[in-house]
């Protein structure tokens, strides 16, 4: 049993693979649409480049860093990779270079269409520079200087049509014009109507259409987006790569050369930001400082004026030098205090790190003042008032100097974001890939092509294997019929009445003719256990050919000097006159009738020892009058003047004629129909002939379709075909 399987499931795959095989026409037609397709899209797709470049992030903070030294720390801090990439992408960067560049005004032309990229592929390019947008055709070509419109048209496209000094926008979805202007003409007060600001310039005399758009600021980004994107290149390298992509190649170049300039230029004035800020309050404290300055040598001089020069002794001068720098260090704490304090809060680390300073400090302070109240008050007096000017001397030099280090800093930031690399005009394209997509288009129209051939083979879940029919239904198959181009085409002239055909006479060594000639075998033993030489072809369903069996089969048995006769019992539909060119005025359904004779009803072909009863006119009653007493006396006569009568009948599912004429015929076959028939129909068929007490003799599986190699199906090999055209040519 499992041999059995195995073997049905070689031959399952066997007649897959022909299968695939005789449908070659159908995956090479599929191959060549999808390879004609890839043409079309390589034609009229347009060329995608890329540029890129490289940007180094850098640690070290510039010259501010070398002059500023522990000032640096407040001046600015690194940023990460990740946030730079943000940046580059942010509105800030991106909105200045759409500003720049009048980027969110986009145009094209209305005739820039699949069929004309097709056939003229037409030379369209817009050009962005800061006073204007430049749109060129061919050799035409306009400027949009000034483009500012309602925002209730942001967007949206509008129609621009040129007339002989002027210009119109139309919107296309009303097509109503909702602007009108003059061209070369700079905006006037007047002219503005609305919101509407356009001011357009051209030499040309231009007579097409162009679609023009005012996109919002998100819109822009969104477009500059969907081309751009920024990586790190590795990690933790500092290292990042910019690339942009579209399909114009100085447009493209520009766009990322304008983001970089904005990038570092933000990034300089981002690195110098808080330089300005410190800055900015060094001029506010330097004034009051110098002021507090004066006031101090002031009242120094003043008090020395009035006791005279008072000498201090070692101990005193210690004590005063103590002092100042005490007091120096406390304001220069409270100049960092201050300037930390317009950054962060009070919980901040560094805020907490200034104060636990100043208390330390202040708290030495506090034991000095307690050790100078010990000395004599003209004493005490005289290093007080020495030690603030002292301290403001000292801290107002500091400052001064700091002021000018800021000043050296600011001038010489150059950011901590390096360009290493900045875009240049690609070379070669990045899409289409020619090549990758013909051969991709190749392999899919291959898949497609045998997709389609593979749910053909599913479509014709019909009889495929004259061993199943004997297995299921234990019945023999008397013969396998191969299909034949010639009978295609022979039926088709029959159809148009332009002249009869017959396939055993036009060429009798037709493959299908070869095929007839071994079931005339089988019916030569078959008929010594018969009851009469009445051989009755029928079919389950109509269009499975028994009646190209019957005639044909008939020619061939007369070809042997017999004498025979085809009956078409097929009262509905019959056609055997048409394959013999006979006259159907008086057939079987006037004899049945009593409206002709015998002698008239038997007609004679071309074919010698070859007659014929045609079917007559189609009758109201067809069952009946086969049923009839006269049809059986009409046998009767018949059988003793011929040694073989063929009777084609009508088909068994259909109606029950055959099963009527079955009655009387000593052989009983059943025509199916390679990949069309069903084993169901077959099964019907044979359970309808049981029911009336007939048996069938076997079974002829007609048209089996070529699967390769001059073969047909997978177990039935036809090659006389071919041994025949070669036997032709070595005699010709």
């Amino acid at each position: 049993m499992n041999k059995n399987n195995n073997t049905e499931d070689m031959i399952n795959v066997k007649g897959l693979l022909f299968s695939l095989i005789a449908q070659w026409k159908l995956i090479a037609l599929c191959t060549f649409l999808s390879l004609i397709a890839a043409l079309l899209y390589l034609r009229t797709a347009a060329s995608t480049y890329m540029v890129d470049a490289l940007v180094q992030i850098e640690e070290n903070k510039g010259v501010s860093a070398a002059l500023l030294g522990d000032l640096s720390d407040v001046v600015g801090q690194m940023s990460s990779a990740q946030a730079e990439i943000e940046i580059l992408t942010s509105r800030l960067i991106l909105g200045s270079v759409i500003d720049r560049l009048n980027l969110d005004i986009r145009i094209s032309s209305t005739e820039d269409t699949f069929s004309n990229r097709l056939f003229q592929h037409p030379n369209y390019r817009t050009e962005y520079q800061p006073q204007s947008v430049r749109f060129k055709d061919g050799q035409k070509s306009f400027d949009i200087r000034q483009f500012e419109i309602p925002a209730d048209y942001l967007d949206k496209n509008l129609l621009l049509k040129f007339q002989q000094q002027g210009f119109s926008l139309t919107n296309p979805e009303t097509e109503e014009v909702v602007f009108q202007g003059a061209l070369n003409r700079p905006l006037q007060a007047t002219s503005a109507q609305s919101g509407w600001k356009i001011v357009i310039f051209t030499q040309n005399h231009l007579n097409a259409s162009y679609r023009i758009q005012k996109q919002s600021l998100p819109a822009a980004i969104n477009s500059i987006l969907a081309n751009f994107s920024v990586d790190e290149k590795g990690k933790l390298t500092g290292i990042l790569r910019l690339r942009y992509q579209g399909h114009d190649k100085q447009y493209i170049t520009q766009i990322l050369n304008a983001i970089l300039t904005a990038y570092s230029q933000q990034n300089i004035e981002r690195r110098s930001a808080e330089t300005a800020q410190t800055l900015k309050f060094l001029d506010g404290q330097l004034p009051d400082l110098k002021k507090q300055l004066d006031d101090a040598e002031d009242v120094f001089n003043q008090f020395r004026q009035q006791y005279n020069t008072v000498d201090i002794s070692k101990e005193s001068e210690l004590y005063l030098n103590q002092s100042i720098s005490l007091e120096t260090q406390k304001a220069v704490l409270e100049q960092k205090q201050a300037e930390i304090a317009a950054k962060y809060t009070v919980a901040h680390p560094a805020m907490r790190e200034i104060n636990a300073q100043l208390s330390v400090i202040n708290g030495k302070v506090r034991e000095l003042n307690n050790t100078l109240k010990r000395l004599p008050e003209l004493q005490r007096q005289y290093l007080q008032l020495s030690r603030e000017v002292e301290v403001k001397q000292q801290l107002y030099t500091n400052l001064v100097n700091s002021y000018q280090q800021l000043h050296v800093a600011k001038a010489g930031e150059i950011g901590n974001v390096r360009i290493i690399d900045t875009a240049i005009a690609p070379i070669e394209q990045i899409k289409p890939k020619k090549s990758l997509i013909l051969v991709l288009a190749l392999l899919s129209g291959v898949f497609l092509g045998i997709l389609l051939a593979l749910f053909r083979y599913m479509l014709q879940s019909g009889v495929k294997d004259s061993s199943q029919i004997e297995r299921e239904l234990e019945l023999p198959v008397y013969a396998t019929i191969a299909h034949s181009p010639i009978q295609k085409s022979g039926l088709k002239l029959l159809k148009k009445k332009k002249a009869p055909f017959l396939l055993a006479i036009k060429d009798s060594n037709d493959i299908a003719i070869e095929s007839l000639r071994s079931i005339r075998t089988a019916i030569h033993f078959a008929l010594t256990q018969a009851k009469n030489n009445i051989i009755m072809i029928s079919g389950p369903a109509p269009k499975v050919g028994k009646s190209f069996v019957s005639s044909n089969l008939a020619v061939i048995m007369a070809e042997k000097n017999k004498r025979v006769l085809i009956i078409d019992a097929d009262l509905r539909r019959g056609h055997i006159h048409k394959y013999f060119d006979l006259n159907n005025q008086y057939g079987l359904t006037e004899y049945l009738n009593e409206q002709t004779t015998l002698k008239q009803m038997v007609q004679n072909t071309k074919v010698p020892n070859l007659s014929v009863i045609t079917c007559g006119k189609s009758p109201a009653n067809p069952s009946e009058l086969l049923n009839s007493a006269r049809f059986h006396e009409l046998l009767q006569q018949l059988i003793p003047y011929y040694d073989h009568i063929i009777i084609d009948t009508a088909p068994v599912l259909a109606v029950t004629d055959a099963i009527i004429v079955s009655q009387h015929a000593g052989i009983n076959l059943v025509v199916a129909r390679y990949a069309k028939t069903q084993m169901k129909e077959l099964e019907l068929t044979l359970n309808r002939f049981k029911q009336a007490g007939n048996k069938v003799n076997g079974f002829i599986l007609n048209d089996i379709q070529r699967s390769a190699g001059g073969s047909y199906s997978y177990d039935y090999t036809y090659s006389y075909k071919t041994r025949l055209s070669s036997l032709y040519k070595k005699t010709g």
